[in-house]
């Protein structure tokens, strides 16, 4: 695996590379990898000739600072778990070498997506993330950028800014990666207590069953019901849950046929935010 932590010597080895007609696959990550990671890297590997990681722990998306000081970094860990699914290339810049001496986030309008769910309680959230992957698209200049569907919101603006900034690229949505008890993987996973931990899988599995409700019941009644649940639950709290249209991301009020709707949850395992989501029919 080539490593690089310069944007100027990676551009330089990658224009190499697309000179002789390689393909490009693009992971972008924030480190802390697990198998939901190396599973990007595998679709990534079986679609392109050569597979970009990144490792970079983005400041500008954080809006708790405290939450960017305790996010976990792991770099030589990462590094052995790329090497064992042979990754082609890592890209582990500082944040001088991405930001210089201006740490602040590109102002992006994702034509209302922003405003929904993540954006209501993560401010400038969707700013920090869009800054920093349209950053990495244009040092990178992947053919194919490969993101995870536990963070569908995330994975629909980034979608969005391609679209609106003519970025040429494809971006691929891959399934959400679970543990053997359906807690999605998650970085922040590593810092669950045994309690915890040992509480999360509940999320999904009210999930499961809220997707199995919305067959018969207004979207209304699935939430009321969610919220009902998680109110007796004695470890965990619900911070929202809502069932929107996938293209819009709006609240779903009324369902209506040939739409695509997928419920959304975040919740507190103690002072560790978790999210998830699952496809509705």
């Amino acid at each position: 695996m080539r490593k690089f932590d310069k944007k100027s010597e990676l551009k330089k080895y990658l224009s190499t590379l697309k000179n002789d007609k390689k393909t490009i696959g693009f992971v972008p990550t924030m480190g802390a990898l697990h198998q939901g990671h190396l599973s990007l890297v595998k679709n990534a590997q079986e679609k392109n000739d050569i597979t970009v990681v990144s490792i970079f722990v983005n400041p500008t998306q954080f809006d708790n600072k405290e939450d960017l000081v305790k996010y976990p970094k792991t770099l030589e860990n990462d590094i052995q778990l790329l090497e064992s699914v042979n990754c082609d290339v890592l890209f582990s810049p500082s944040v001088e070498e991405i930001y210089a001496e201006n740490i602040s986030s590109e102002r992006f309008d994702f034509d209302g997506l922003e405003h929904q769910m993540e954006g209501k309680f993560r401010d400038g959230h969707f700013d920090g993330v869009g800054t920093i992957v349209k950053t990495l698209f244009e040092i990178v200049a992947p053919d194919t950028a490969y993101f995870g569907k536990k963070d569908f919101q995330q994975l629909q603006i980034i979608k969005k800014m391609v679209e609106k900034h003519t970025i040429p690229l494809k971006i691929k949505g891959c399934d959400i990666f679970r543990e053997e008890d359906g807690l999605a993987m998650s970085s922040r996973n590593a810092r669950l207590t045994k309690e915890y931990r040992e509480a999360a899988p509940f999320i999904y599995k009210t999930l499961k069953k809220a997707k199995k409700k919305f067959g018969t019941k207004s979207a209304d009644k699935v939430t009321k019901w969610v919220e009902k649940k998680f109110k007796k639950h004695p470890l965990l709290e619900l911070e929202y849950f809502t069932i929107a249209n996938e293209k819009t991301l709006e609240t779903v009020n009324k369902k209506e046929p040939k739409q695509k709707y997928r419920a959304f949850i975040a919740v507190f395992a103690g002072e560790i935010r978790l999210i998830d989501n699952i496809r509705l029919k």
